[in-house]
């Protein structure tokens, strides 16, 4: 799915990690907004059931299909964005990004408030490259934790909100990343070209980047519903992002969640949050599995045959739907204090 970018200047690194702190526990003041697990949980195996929804396949056409219908019937306005990248061979790769949009809550003067974004990406790497056996790594990757994962758990967001109240609505855009995954193989032996992979991302934040003005931050959920996920707070998100990380970890604590939500800074992930804040310019954190004590940081299954729905658990995508979903609702209702 994604590469680790190990900087250079660690001493940076070390700055970040020395001036977070960790906060004393706190009381669970705060009131849940409505999620439900089960429902992501659904909304994930039905991904699955379409097979590896690998760009080009008859799966990801069934899939993205499902997708645009899904969010439509929630009562959100979805489009489409078409466009193409050079993937790591140096060839135009097709992309389909999908855009749901909520809410048209404005200020007191008329203007509009800002947005928030929420994305994750809904394609699956085309080679199990991690996998032992060299002949199986030409195969895909079914994708149910990477992938699968974060577009359920905004589907469920999106369901939520779609129920709510038209004036209560937060102004709320769910983007669907397409191509995340199309990075270089580890098997190929030809001239390594940068920035392979998130190609979904990059094209959106290419296109979107005069609307940086429009959006308070951004979200993006990536591999949330592993049994044992742990999201510490990822570099790039500390670094761009900083205040919103900080706020949503202080949400999950007081929801308690504090076993998923660690208080540690992790390396630095290329996800597709890092074009947002480094093309787009939107301050947008990445909610993501990663473990120091991995070889690769990611789970054991990653970027293998065995992504499936043995490694979805309820309670992970709970932790996750209802910090993110409360987060939101607590933070661009009209008379939010939080």
């Amino acid at each position: 799915m994604i590469k680790v970018r190990i900087l250079l200047l660690l001493a940076s690194c070390l700055a970040v990690l020395s001036s977070c702190g960790k906060p004393k526990p706190k009381e669970n003041t705060l009131t849940a907004a409505e999620f439900s697990a089960d429902s992501a949980y659904t909304y994930i195996k039905q991904q699955v059931d379409f097979g590896a929804r690998v760009p080009g396949t008859v799966a990801h056409e069934l899939c993205y299909r499902w997708l645009t219908d899904k969010l439509t019937s929630f009562g959100a306005e979805v489009h489409t964005e078409q466009g193409t990248m050079l993937n790591y061979e140096g060839r135009e790769q097709p992309i389909v990004n999908i855009v749901a949009r909520f809410g048209h809550q404005t200020l007191a003067n008329g203007q509009a408030r800002k947005r928030v974004l929420l994305c994750a990406h809904y394609d699956c790497r085309p080679w199990a490259d991690q996998e032992a056996d060299y002949r199986d790594r030409f195969q895909p990757v079914m994708g149910a934790n990477d992938g699968a994962s974060g577009v359920g758990v905004l589907l469920e967001i999106a369901r939520q909100l779609g129920q709510m109240d038209s004036d209560k609505q937060p102004n709320i855009d769910i983007v669907l990343f397409d191509c995340e995954d199309m990075g270089t193989p580890e098997f190929y032996t030809g001239k390594q070209r940068e920035d392979t992979w998130c190609l979904g991302s990059q094209l959106w934040a290419e296109r979107h980047k005069s609307e940086a003005g429009n959006y308070s931050y951004g979200i993006l959920l990536d591999m949330v519903g592993a049994p044992d996920a742990v999201f510490p707070r990822e570099y790039f998100s500390m670094n761009f992002a900083q205040q919103h990380v900080l706020r949503v970890w202080d949400i999950a604590l007081k929801l308690g969640y504090g076993r998923y939500f660690k208080q540690e800074v992790s390396m630095p992930v290329t996800d597709d949050h890092y074009y947002l804040n480094t093309i787009a310019h939107i301050p947008c954190i990445d909610i993501i599995h990663y473990s120091s004590e991995g070889e690769t940081g990611f789970a054991h299954y990653w970027h293998t045959r065995t992504d499936d729905m043995r490694n979805i658990a309820r309670e992970s995508l709970g932790a996750v739907g209802t910090t993110v979903m409360t987060a939101i609702i607590k933070g661009t209702s009209k008379n939010s204090t939080f």
